[in-house]
């Protein structure tokens, strides 16, 4: 394990080359979810089966060290099971707290969309307060601590949908989506090679002390006063758009400065530039809007939505040199 990691641009690319021995493609999955873990953000997986959701947590996982826990979401899960709950113990005579599987830094809610609003709101708290209650018992979780939610988005039977509320507390959403044919062809040949390819089989490249110095890195990228006035604009635009009905709400603004902050210093740079707010618009803000009635009936896809309202935004000129920090 290396001990130049410290480094945000250094920690990426460490994760990216070891989870690359394994995954195929998917690199802005790899990109984004390091992003997430450097900003406190959480991820909602979106793909269909097959396409190695869980194995890209499971990956990223492994190449960090972190625990890794997997909540295989049924209709029949409880909160408690997801939680934890007091279990009496008669040897002892007493109550005994048994936590559940969120206690873990990585937690993994494989087709979340199959379990209860009852049993999904028991992630609320738990993604946005870092806490957990149970019983009249509030508990502090693992730092770091990040939500990998997966689902599917074919089926429609047996589903339920994710309520806004829920929805806004994921920083991204991605779509993980079939490999093209030269992504397919190598897969073909590394699993041929080695049919037991899996993420057992990478190590972990970096540790915690290296994430935290990482994050406060992350912390101290400079965003000019240009780029936050970008941010507001775009934020603005999708409350105004005649094709949205409700637009992003300010936790998107703040995701859209943490996140561009963790872009810029993975990429080397200690300010923000305006394409780092171009490029995670739409992993931000596809999940977090709800399209009008007329352009659903136009069969207009949140995707294309985002695109036209980050197109009709004015980029500031000259920003890449007002962006730089100024120093005495």
């Amino acid at each position: 394990m290396s001990d130049s990691t410290t480094d945000p641009a250094t920690l990426y690319e460490t994760i990216q080359e070891e989870a690359g021995t394994v995954l195929i493609g998917n690199d802005d999955a790899i990109e984004r979810i390091t992003i997430a873990l450097l900003t406190r953000g959480h991820v909602l997986l979106e793909g269909v089966p097959g396409v190695a959701k869980t194995t890209i947590a499971n990956l990223f996982a492994r190449t960090t060290g972190l625990d890794f826990t997997r909540i295989q979401m049924t209709p029949d899960l409880l909160p408690a099971d997801i939680t934890g709950s007091h279990i009496y113990r008669e040897s002892v005579g007493e109550f005994e707290l048994n936590k559940g599987p969120i206690f873990s830094n990585v937690v993994v809610a494989d087709e979340i969309n199959r379990a209860t609003p009852k049993t999904q709101s028991a992630l609320l708290e738990a993604m946005q307060e870092r806490t957990v209650s149970i019983e009249g018992d509030t508990l502090s979780l693992p730092e770091p601590f990040i939500v990998i939610a997966t689902q599917n988005p074919i089926e429609m039977e047996g589903v339920f949908e994710l309520p806004e509320a829920q929805r806004d507390r994921f920083q991204f959403k991605l779509h993980i989506d079939l490999p093209d044919r030269v992504d397919e062809r190598e897969l073909l040949d590394r699993f041929d090679s080695n049919p037991d390819l899996g993420p057992d089989q990478v190590k972990q490249v970096i540790d915690t002390a290296a994430l935290t110095e990482a994050r406060d890195i992350v912390e101290e990228v400079h965003v000019a006063d240009p780029v936050r006035e970008y941010i507001l604009d775009i934020v603005g635009r999708t409350r105004e758009s005649p094709d949205v009905q409700f637009g992003a709400s300010p936790r998107a603004t703040l995701a859209f400065l943490n996140a561009g902050k963790a872009r810029a210093a993975i990429h080397g740079r200690d300010y923000v530039i305006p394409d780092d707010i171009k490029a995670l618009a739409e992993p931000i803000l596809i999940h977090r809007l709800l399209l009008s009635t007329e352009a659903e009936i136009g069969d207009q896809s949140t995707e294309e939505v985002v695109e036209r309202i980050v197109g009709s935004v004015d980029v500031p000129s000259g920003v890449d040199e007002a962006a730089a920090p100024t120093t005495d």
